[in-house]
């Protein structure tokens, strides 16, 4: 007979989310297992920079006590803000004062922050999913690649957009937007790339108009990366080869959304270091929510997966976290209770979220942007969030 190892609380995904959950568990002296498809920590770049929110983010660090060890970790300046229309006209150009309440960081350095708070051995890498099923009383079994199965009393989707996890709570799929980005990175900027350092400032940049634009920020590092984002159909990727060493191509591909646009905007591409990535934006449903369903739940992307447009995807997960970590520790030996109570925050939560997120998406691509950003920064008509 087959032995199935059992783990009190199994978190399917080691992102921000399942990470945060984690260290919230164990700082209430509660073991959890946690499991990645990433063959390890550095199996992939972990993308750019996050604005941590004082009311989430923030929030999720406090309850995970790190929230000391994070403020090293800021970027600072990087809350200035400059704002451009398609002919690299500056509209908006706020210095980063030092008393905004979105610090700038490196999502890399808050996941390794994360991981080092953890004791060893919780994350286990190279675990892709393959399948989960209910077995009764609340429990559930996960199966792996490997031929692995464990079970456990608490199951937790953290695992992002294309969640194993969810289809046990949810038969919703995360939906095309309609938009596309396409992630570049121009190294060294301010000895190798000069005149776009100096286009882009020190903090968040975002050069708009109508249905395109460029949104980027510069780096602890002295990179800068950058997301051209576009409307086009969701085949448009299929088109073009972003795998090509010879990144000539697909430059040429993505330029062309850009006829007419400031060639100082436009040089942001061509003079790209690297290979240039693809990510066409998806989203769950607005509103998105599922029945209680017994010793299971979901945080993060697996849960509300969002537009980026009103940068609340990383801080919603760590709060999800944090606040289903805090729900467990609350009610201990009646997980039904913890997971009813963490739900019943977390769905109208994201609920805001999401509609802000696309309402963002919206805004920023309107047929007069960047007005609507520039309207949402001074509070005025068109506020996103």
């Amino acid at each position: 007979m087959t032995t199935i190892t059992h783990h009190p609380v199994l978190i399917v995904g080691a992102g921000l989310g399942g990470l945060t959950l984690a260290r919230v568990l164990h700082v209430h002296g509660i073991e959890a297992a946690v499991f990645d498809l990433d063959a390890s920590p550095a199996a992939r770049a972990q993308g750019g920079m996050l604005d941590i929110h004082l009311e989430s983010g923030q929030a999720a660090l406090a309850a995970a006590r790190l929230l000391e060890e994070f403020r090293p970790l800021v970027h600072l300046g990087g809350q200035a803000v400059r704002v451009l229309d398609r002919h690299a006209v500056v509209r908006l150009d706020e210095e980063d004062e030092g008393d905004g309440d979105r610090p700038e960081v490196e999502r890399g350095h808050l996941r390794d922050l994360l991981l080092d708070s953890l004791p060893a051995g919780t994350v286990r890498w190279g675990a892709k999913v393959t399948g989960a099923r209910a077995v009764g009383g609340g429990r559930h079994e996960v199966t792996f690649a490997d031929g692995t199965v464990l079970s456990t009393d608490l199951l937790v989707g953290a695992d992002g957009a294309w969640s194993r996890i969810r289809p046990l709570v949810s038969d919703a799929l995360p939906r095309y937007t309609g938009v596309s980005f396409v992630e570049l990175e121009l190294r060294d900027a301010d000895e190798r790339h000069p005149e776009s350092a100096a286009l882009l400032g020190g903090g968040m940049f975002f050069a708009l108009g109508e249905d395109r634009g460029f949104l980027a920020h510069r780096e602890p590092d002295g990179s800068l990366h950058v997301y051209t984002a576009f409307r086009a159909p969701e085949d448009w990727i299929s088109g073009v080869d972003f795998t090509d060493p010879d990144t000539r191509a697909a430059k040429a591909a993505v330029l062309e959304h850009f006829t007419g646009w400031d060639e100082r905007l436009r040089a942001l591409v061509t003079d790209a270091d690297g290979p240039l990535v693809p990510r066409p934006v998806h989203a769950l449903p607005v509103g998105h929510r599922w029945e209680r369903t017994p010793g299971v739940t979901l945080l993060g992307d697996a849960a509300h997966v969002m537009s980026p447009f009103a940068g609340e995807g990383a801080n919603m997960a760590m709060l999800d976290g944090a606040e289903l970590g805090e729900a467990v520790a609350a009610h201990p030996g009646d997980t039904e209770a913890a997971l009813a109570a963490y739900e019943k925050a977390l769905l109208p939560r994201a609920t805001a979220a999401a509609a802000a997120s696309a309402e963002g998406l919206v805004l920023c691509f309107r047929e007069d942007a960047p007005q609507g950003l520039l309207d949402m920064f001074a509070g005025g008509p068109g506020q996103a969030g």
